[in-house]
């Protein structure tokens, strides 16, 4: 049993650890870690899930974005430890971080498998462009209100 909640700043070396463990080395050389530099995450949506004693299962980070005007939440990363992995984890992290986006903010871009993100109700963009080199098959994006990606087009940039 996992429970969620937010990250504190005394858990920020074991998320790192466990993002480390769960992505390639150089993950942080990837363009959506350029849009984070020098920008701090939005603290109330980025979770931790530990079990009941205490240790890391699995963790989400969000950072703010802009799509030229227009705000955006760009979520990520987000992984699961591999002991954890498989029991739903990684759902409960994305299900409980967007349910507390909502009402705060309208829309949410990643860089992700579509099939996986799929069921969470996200989908394929072609009208945003995060910096090269990301795949733009991978980008997806998720309105937390309707019609809230109506207009939106563009290159992804740092938040101001």
């Amino acid at each position: 049993m996992f429970t969620l909640s937010r990250e504190t700043d005394e858990d920020w070396w074991e998320v790192e650890a466990l993002y480390d463990l769960c992505f390639a080395p150089g993950r942080t050389a990837l363009s959506s870690y350029r849009l984070r530099d020098d920008v701090p995450p939005v603290p109330e949506l980025c979770l931790v899930a530990r079990d009941e004693a205490r240790r890391l299962g699995g963790a989400i980070r969000y950072w703010p974005v802009r799509v030229g005007a227009a705000e955006v939440l760009l979520l990520g990363p987000v992984a699961v430890h591999p002991t954890a992995q498989g029991e739903g984890l990684g759902a409960a992290l994305i299900q409980g971080s967007l349910e507390r986006a909502r009402g705060r903010w309208s829309r949410v871009l990643l860089v992700g498998d579509a099939p996986y993100y799929a069921r969470f109700g996200f989908e394929r963009s072609g009208e945003i462009e995060m910096p090269p080199p990301t795949n733009p098959e991978r980008v997806l994006t998720l309105a937390l209100e309707p019609g809230a990606w109506d207009g939106i087009a563009g290159l992804v940039e740092k938040a101001r």
